[in-house]
């Protein structure tokens, strides 16, 4: 049977920055999870979090969608993000990507800048794949039924993704299988949680 604890952003963050830093200098916190189930929330609550923390510096946050050449590059977008942001940061040298624009279909030429930082946030479809495991300070999966992810899908994006919604649903299924991440993980977080509680300040933990 699952159970499922109430349990403080605060705390988490505590947590964190108690953990080795394996990345580097840098603790490397990966958010996983299927499209919908409300990583970028969980994401930037804990960044919130942290703030404090690190002398209201906020943590870096890199969104792997950011990173996609488009709906084909699913889970293959990982050398981009090897040679860009991890590299240097192993490295103890600062990184930096450039942002995918959706609307554009194509990468823009302005790169955003990853510093070197007490902690790095990655939130994404395999964020937190088998082969970053042994840099990954937290491995957080966040999960959330099928249907209500579908729906906060459309609702983000327009109806008009459905087929690549589809398509994209099949290919993190058959990823999430291979990989197993959601057994793997460190921090399984429920993304629809059915009862009231404080979102801004507290998570719902399955696991």
């Amino acid at each position: 049977m699952t159970v499922a604890v109430v349990e403080a952003y605060a705390d988490l963050a505590q947590r964190v920055l108690a953990g080795p830093a394996r990345l580097g200098r840098t603790r490397l916190v990966a958010v996983d999870g299927p499209s919908g189930a409300g990583k970028s929330v969980f994401t930037a609550r804990l960044a919130e979090a942290l703030t404090p923390l690190l002398g209201d510096d906020r943590p870096p946050v890199v969104h792997t969608d950011d990173l996609l050449d488009g709906w084909d590059d699913q889970v293959t977008f990982w050398p981009r993000l090897e040679a860009t942001v991890l590299a240097p940061l192993r490295a103890g040298r600062p990184g930096e990507y450039r942002r995918y624009s959706w609307v554009r279909r194509e990468f823009l030429p302005r790169p955003v800048p990853v510093p070197v930082a007490p902690v790095l946030l990655v939130e994404g479809v395999s964020a937190a794949r088998r082969v970053v495991a042994p840099e990954v300070t937290l491995a957080v999966f966040v999960t959330a039924p099928a249907g209500l992810r579908s729906t906060r899908a459309v609702a983000r994006d327009g109806p008009g993704i459905l087929p690549e919604l589809r398509a994209w649903h099949a290919g993190e299924a058959a990823h999430f299988a291979g990989d197993r991440i959601e057994q793997r993980a460190d921090l399984v977080v429920d993304g629809a949680p059915g009862f009231p509680h404080d979102l801004r300040r507290y998570y719902v933990r399955r696991r």
